[in-house]
């Protein structure tokens, strides 16, 4: 499964909101080759499911990951981080090994 945090669907809900997406579209997550780390994370909005998808649903929020992607991510929870620290949505991934310093490629 994966989740969100209180964070991450507030920002996700404005997001919606400024894109004018109405409810048929979801948060698709996923991976992709490349980073410093060897892998990246990928976050956007999509109103198409695809053959194979994994379909969860935290907080009121549709999460949509392909099934080659999912056994990346299993377990993982969307963050969302407005602090001086820094600014963004992260992943909070158990299976990662290593992490790159900007946090948005790892390795397992």
């Amino acid at each position: 499964m994966i989740t969100i945090t209180d964070s991450a669907k507030e920002k996700l809900s404005s997001l919606r909101k400024e894109a004018n997406h109405d409810e048929n579209y979801f948060v698709r997550v996923g991976v992709a080759g490349g980073g410093c780390s060897g892998l990246t994370y990928q976050l956007d909005f999509d109103n198409e499911m695809k053959d194979g998808d994994k379909v969860f649903e935290d907080k009121g929020v549709k999460i949509v990951c392909d099934k080659k992607s999912f056994l990346y991510l299993i377990g993982t929870e969307l963050e969302f981080s407005d602090g001086l620290n820094g600014k963004g949505f992260a992943f909070n991934n158990p299976n990662a090994s290593r992490t790159c310093g900007c946090g948005e490629s790892f390795s397992v």
